[in-house]
């Protein structure tokens, strides 16, 4: 089984962002290599002040800013958040944290725990099609995954027939 859900996918995805990024010229608002180390906000000066490790030798940096947009989860990437679970240590099997898939653990007609949300919807049907016999999801709040068509026919209509902002009105609140 692949290490995640999707990896036959990523050049697919690629692709995708490369001409997203093209088509949109977002390449010179991409900064690649910085490590931000904290964001701070000033409310005298009404800005975000975010410092920097950049490039291979992780030199520092500041830059600052009106907004900040934080989309790259709630997590650190080199070290996931995996919390103690008591009696953890009587546990027999393996506990797993997705970042850090063994490339050799095998699953099949095993009895799995998925803990988590939106890792959990992916990971789940994965772990089934790999040979776990079962597969439980364990999460604090209910996932709810739904069907959609690609295309939404009610707002394209209403753009081809108002204004650009009473569509983007109507769809919203539709």
């Amino acid at each position: 089984m692949d290490r995640r859900e999707g990896d036959h996918r990523r050049p697919s995805v690629l692709a995708y962002l490369q001409e997203t990024v093209a088509e949109h010229q977002l390449r010179p608002c991409i900064r690649f290599d910085h490590h931000v180390l904290r964001a701070s906000w000033s409310t005298d000066e009404a800005r975000w002040t975010v410092d920097l490790a950049t490039g291979p030798d992780q030199t520092p940096a500041t830059m600052t800013a009106r907004f900040l947009f934080v989309c790259s989860g709630y997590y650190n990437y080199d070290h996931g958040y995996r919390p103690d679970f008591p009696g953890q240590e009587d546990f027999a099997g393996p506990i797993v944290h997705p970042q850090h898939w063994p490339q050799d653990l095998d699953l099949t007609g095993k009895r799995v725990v998925v803990i988590g949300g939106a890792t959990a919807v992916t990971l789940a049907p994965a772990l089934v099609r790999g040979g776990a016999t079962h597969v439980t999801m364990l999460e604090r709040s209910p996932t709810y995954v739904v069907a959609r068509p690609s295309e939404d026919k009610i707002a394209n209509g209403l753009r081809g027939a108002l204004p650009d902002k009473a569509a983007y009105v109507a769809t919203r609140w539709k």
